[in-house]
């Protein structure tokens, strides 16, 4: 197996110069060469010499240029076909991002406020207590006594049934209201920290842990784009964003805590909402095995270079 040819854009600029160089060299050899003839000796040297065919395009055989055209027209084709080749295996390279982990120091201690989930509705408030009113005194006015009435039943008494009242039955009660939706918890520390996609492959989770921090810096680096008014004003520092990595490993809810200005931290939040486009989701944190909700403050410094 023939490994892959890799050239450089320096190194394909620099072998055209070499053949740009090699090719007036043999340019000016040639010519240094030839007018190095002089025209006495020339004709000195050929005195008495007969033409050995009419196709013969000098007179002096030592002044016949056309003699190495072939030579030049083999250079030329190899040069030609030397220079696509270069051309062609002409590789770019992604800068090298160099990552520091120091970088996912806090510089300060940042109030981390973990998002409030939503609270049940308070109890209504008990009935207020019954008023007590004083009835004033009131003379009996005794009523004129009813006229006895006989009520005496006998078997010629006819006795009339009462009418049958009807009970309607009572309205159905009106159905209770749908619950609240609940949100799920949202932790802050969790036995096992999400991570950045890209270092399952590792064995133990210290190595999973600080190459998940490598990836994302070289992640973040790769995407960030110094903003210009910062760059023009000399803006460095670090901003500190909170975003939240949910069960599915998506981020949510990213939002800027600390910012040092001039569009650092909007540049930064961009990044960071970014992230759920990458093809692959972060790997969610877990307590007690299951995948929850967790709270991740990151720093993002920024820093001039030269």
């Amino acid at each position: 197996m023939f490994k892959e040819l890799e050239v450089t854009g320096t190194g394909v600029g620099l072998i055209f110069a070499g053949l740009v160089l090699l090719t007036i060299g043999l340019v000016f050899f040639f010519r240094r060469k030839y007018n190095s003839y002089k025209l006495q000796d020339l004709i000195a040297t050929n005195a008495g010499k007969s033409h050995e065919s009419l196709s013969q395009r000098t007179k002096f055989p030592e002044m016949d240029v056309f003699k190495i055209s072939g030579s030049f027209f083999n250079y030329g084709m190899t040069a030609a076909v030397a220079l696509a080749l270069v051309t062609m295996s002409w590789t770019t390279y992604e800068k090298k991002i160099k990552v520091d982990l120091s970088d996912l120091v806090l510089e300060d201690e940042v109030e981390v406020e973990v998002p409030r989930t939503a609270e049940p509705p308070p109890p209504p408030p008990p009935p207020p207590p019954p008023v007590i009113q004083e009835v004033p005194d009131t003379e009996v006015i005794e009523d004129d006594q009813p006229a006895f009435e006989n009520q005496e039943v006998t078997e010629e008494t006819k006795v009339e049934a009462p009418p049958v009242v009807e009970k309607k039955a009572p309205p159905p009660p009106p159905p209770p209201p749908p619950p609240a939706p609940v949100e799920e918890e949202i932790f802050k520390v969790v036995e096992q920290m999400p991570r950045f996609p890209g270092c399952e492959d590792k064995k133990t989770d210290k190595e999973k842990e600080d190459c998940a921090k490598t990836k994302m810096l070289e992640y973040i680096y790769n995407n960030l784009k110094y903003p210009a008014i910062a760059r023009e004003n000399g803006v460095e520092g670090q901003v500190v964003l909170q975003f939240v990595v949910d069960k599915d490993g998506s981020i949510a809810d990213a939002k800027v805590v600390r910012d040092i200005g001039a569009g650092c931290g909007a540049e930064a939040e961009k990044v960071v909402n970014g992230m759920n486009n990458m093809g692959k989701k972060w790997i969610p944190g877990k307590q007690r095995g299951r995948p929850v909700r967790v709270l991740y403050t990151l720093p993002v410094k920024f820093k001039l270079e030269g």
